[in-house]
């Protein structure tokens, strides 16, 4: 592991941890890499809070548009794409600047969990989408209580994609989901990871403001026409994408479902994202070792304060 301390910046949704990221890309000269499970995805812009074309050419983005919609896309593709970056921008000279919000990403960075090719397991996540697709979920889900109840119970029934990995997981390993990760732990994280979060915990209000008016201004920006791209593709409305808040909303509006409206869909986009917050913040606070960034901070006293640490 190198001795180099490598910022990831996060916190809950419209925190302004990108800002503060860019700041300290600006006065560092590095180079920004995304850990957000959506801004991945390619045409999807406005709903993910893409970085404008004008803040990518100021400062080098990775790991944003790098899968079309509805590809399968894993942690472990993640952390095995991400480290890719972090070697390259390391064997520049120059600074790693990891931000987002995907807790998943976050913890298997922090934690140091080591993914290994596994075809078997491949295969077997194969089989069971075939089934999924003749039979539905119903049956393997209910598979995956018997042999990894504990990961059954962290999982929502219709989360596909990781209810059939937790299950391949354990037919190509003969161990739950949960040992695995235990196991793939043991060597400790690559790199020397610094966790910086923006701290809304103690007014939670101010938060939940700034979201209701970021969503307002996607609508502006035209993410009704951003979601009736998403579902004309020919893809699984079941998928990550499809399934995302910003875009899963809009589809009474789509399907014409009596009382759907454009007015509607941004309230309830208003209102998943904000319980989305909640659930990070509640993440957050669980968390060791972490900074807290003072939010009443401009972004560049956000950026020095992370440089005086690092």
């Amino acid at each position: 592991m190198t001795d180099k301390k490598i910022p990831i910046i996060t916190g809950p949704t419209a925190s302004g941890k990108s800002a503060a990221a860019l700041k300290l890309c600006e006065i560092t000269g590095g180079e920004l890499i995304s850990c957000d499970s959506m801004q991945i995805y390619k045409g999807l812009d406005v709903g993910t809070a893409k970085p404008s074309s004008d803040e990518q050419e100021l400062v080098r983005h990775h790991m944003i548009d790098i899968v079309e919609p509805g590809q399968y896309y894993s942690v472990s593709s993640f952390v095995q794409d991400c480290y890719a970056c972090v070697e390259d921008i390391l064997s520049r000279g120059k600074l790693p600047v990891l931000c987002g919000g995907t807790g998943q990403y976050i913890s298997a960075l922090k934690d140091g969990i080591s993914f290994e090719d596994d075809p078997k397991a491949d295969e077997e996540t194969d089989k069971l989408y075939e089934e999924y697709r003749k039979d539905g979920i119903d049956g393997i889900y209910q598979r995956l209580v018997q042999v990894d109840p504990e990961s059954a119970s962290k999982i929502h029934p219709n989360n596909t994609r990781r209810v059939i990995r937790a299950l391949a997981v354990y037919l190509a390993s003969g161990k739950t989901k949960t040992q695995r990760n235990l196991d793939s732990r043991k060597e400790g994280p690559r790199y020397n990871f610094e966790l910086f979060v923006i701290d809304y915990e103690d007014d939670r209000s101010i938060l939940y403001d700034r979201i209701n008016r970021r969503v307002d201004l996607m609508m502006d920006m035209g993410l009704e026409k951003e979601a009736r791209f998403l579902y004309s593709l020919p893809i699984d409305r079941k998928s990550t994408c499809c399934q995302a808040i910003g875009y899963k909303e809009f589809l009474p509006l789509i399907d014409n479902e009596p009382g759907s409206s454009a007015e509607r869909a941004a309230y309830e986009i208003k209102l998943n994202t904000r319980h989305f917050a909640k659930r990070q913040l509640t993440w957050f606070r669980y968390i060791d070792g972490i900074h807290k960034i003072d939010r009443n901070l401009s972004a560049e006293e956000q950026a020095e304060f992370i440089l005086s640490v690092i």
